[in-house]
């Protein structure tokens, strides 16, 4: 299995998910949006794909998602047959009202482009006001509140990637 680790991360909680992943499924190097990627076609190399962003503003990807994001959607880049795990970071307080939904957008553009995504979870265990990650009653991703839930954060990514491991 192929797996693919891509991160745009500031304050550094994507990444500390991002490597846990990359340990977990021995994965040599996890991808820095800023610092090592260089196209689209590059997140096409892998089978699996696990992408991870911390959320902005109001509920935007991080800065470096968004040129790649806008091409998968205007070119019609194809992503049939990858499979895709969302991951990132948000603060359920301050901004609530849009809770890590840059997993959402991330969500919408590759399962638009025919991804499948995998590793969603219950959202009973966080507190929001609205999230565009919530899918069907489920974040469609791993939810990071390093900002107010910090005690939780190291369950929460043993957990997800058990979940991770059962889909493969």
């Amino acid at each position: 299995m192929n797996v693919g680790i891509f991160c745009g991360t500031a304050g550094g909680t994507s990444l500390k998910v991002a490597n846990a992943l990359a340990e977990a499924f021995e994965v040599n190097e996890v991808i820095n949006m800023e610092e090592d990627f260089d196209d689209v076609e590059q997140l096409l190399e892998y089978d699996v794909l696990f992408l991870g962003s911390s959320t902005w503003g109001q509920g935007d990807v991080h800065h470096e998602w968004v040129d790649p994001l806008f091409e998968i959607d205007s070119d019609g880049v194809d992503f049939s047959g990858e499979k895709i795990a969302f991951f990132g970071a948000g603060d359920s307080v301050k901004h609530g009202e849009q809770f890590c939904s840059a997993l959402g957008k991330m969500y919408q553009t590759f399962t638009k482009a025919g991804a499948t995504p995998i590793g969603f979870i219950p959202k009973d265990d966080y507190s929001y006001e609205f999230s565009l990650a919530e899918v069907d009653g489920k974040f469609c991703g791993l939810a990071i509140d390093e900002h107010n839930e910090s005690d939780k954060t190291e369950t929460r990514i043993e957990n997800w990637i058990e979940t991770l491991k059962s889909q493969f």
